[in-house]
């Protein structure tokens, strides 16, 4: 039997030593919504995307409450192109649906990418593979697990 993807981002934690909490909670399909039923700042929210820049799939990872600024990112890496993942490439690459992704595109062979704003949040929050299904745990552990590529992507 398979892991689920909540199940491969415990062990990761676990395997790195790093303390969180997992909150169980009514399925949300919002950063607004998840924010509210776990009683934290939509800032705080790793909001993980998965888009094509140039010829390569990657997660871009963001604070909820912010958008992705996609002409920046093309003008700044020198892509003539960046689109959204559509919700089958989500589903054929992750598994999951669109909105349960967490913010370790390294569990899905893929680059991550995260805003420097999400530093802002000494804690961050995310869906781990599953709707209803949150882990919260220190930003600073994050990038130690994670060591995404840090840049300006969000605004």
């Amino acid at each position: 039997m398979t892991e689920t993807v909540f199940q491969r981002v415990e062990h990761l934690l676990r395997q790195h030593g790093i303390a969180f909490d997992v909150l169980r909670h009514e399925p949300v399909f919002t950063s607004e919504e998840a924010a509210r039923v776990r009683g934290t700042p939509l800032a705080s929210g790793a909001k993980a995307l998965i888009c094509k820049g140039g010829d390569r799939l990657m997660m871009f990872i963001l604070p909820a409450d912010r958008k992705l600024a996609s002409k920046q990112i093309r003008r700044s890496r020198g892509w003539r192109k960046l689109r959204f993942a559509n919700r089958e490439e989500v589903e054929q690459i992750t598994g999951l649906a669109p909105g349960s992704i967490p913010p370790f595109g390294s569990l899905f062979d893929l680059p991550t990418l995260c805003d420097t704003r999400l530093a802002e949040n000494e804690t961050i929050n995310f869906n781990a593979g599953d709707h209803g299904i949150s882990i919260s745990m220190r930003y600073e552990d994050y990038l130690r697990v994670e060591a995404p590529e840090l840049d300006t992507l969000a605004e």
